[in-house]
């Protein structure tokens, strides 16, 4: 089972959190557009989409990862970091059920965003800092653990999530932009990247890599290592701190699960 978890833009989206950045003008209508061609691109290298229902009210619900992490047949609904957002996880145990999952949740007083979680291997990094706290960290890990994942906490003080500072290629290796990774020792193999965005990936296979468009030299650094890159054009979203992997919540399950 393959399968890729979207949910549209808020007409409230200008309105949406910001930390490490300054506050610029947003275009709904280029987020409407650009959104519309992360969807195509996911479909157009073979992975299902379904969009979830349209939360209006919460400006920064198009951040979909936030709410969730999934491992295997596990859903863990997430207790997002800013009081803001935690509407967004209303109603997902429900919907995730009915995809066949099984369903836990982040429980106060832990605090987790599903942007802090980087699996790579046996191993889940994920990021201590704005976001997310010690007690969602122990709790996830407890949940992970029946999956034998080892869970790793790395501090996040540069960037909003560590997803926004890192991710990791199909070989193992974390890929990172030098000035938002807070420790790069944390990862047994690490490789800089020439910008920001290039430091966001989504894995599509062995080979293909979803990819900002606003990462030219990324992308041609990508593809040097043999990678095949999909380049969307996410600017818009960019402008509140947001990433390829953040606009959606992949899930991978074997046949046999």
């Amino acid at each position: 089972m393959t399968l890729t978890l979207v949910r549209p833009p808020s007409s409230r989206l200008a309105e949406g959190l910001l930390t490490h950045r300054e506050r610029t003008d947003i275009d709904l209508g280029a987020a409407r557009r650009q959104w519309d061609g992360y969807v195509a691109a996911l479909r157009s290298v073979g992975w299902p989409v379904q969009v979830l229902p349209l939360r209006d009210d919460c400006p920064d619900s198009v951040f979909v990862e936030d709410t969730m992490v999934v491992h295997g047949d596990l859903a863990v609904v997430t207790h997002p970091g800013n009081d803001a957002r935690v509407p967004e996880t209303e109603g997902l145990d429900a919907l995730l059920r009915g995809m066949g999952l099984r369903t836990a949740r982040i429980e106060p007083p832990g605090r987790l965003d599903g942007g802090d979680v980087l699996t790579v291997g046996d191993t889940a990094y994920v990021g201590l800092g704005g976001r997310t706290n010690r007690a969602g960290i122990d709790q996830l890990a407890s949940l992970l653990a029946e999956f034998d994942l080892r869970t790793v906490a790395v501090p996040v003080t540069k960037a909003l999530h560590l997803k926004s500072a890192v991710t990791a290629l199909p070989d193992g290796t974390v890929i990172g932009w030098d000035p938002v990774v807070d420790d790069r020792s944390a990862f047994p193999s690490y490789r800089s990247m020439p910008e920001e965005p290039g430091a966001h990936v989504v894995v599509v296979d062995e080979r293909r890599l979803i990819v900002s468009a606003a990462a030219p030299r990324s992308i041609d650094l990508l593809s040097a290592l043999g990678y095949e890159p999909v380049a969307v054009d996410i600017g818009e979203f960019e402008k509140l701190e947001g990433c390829v992997t953040c606009l959606s919540v992949r899930i991978r399950r074997e046949a046999a699960d």
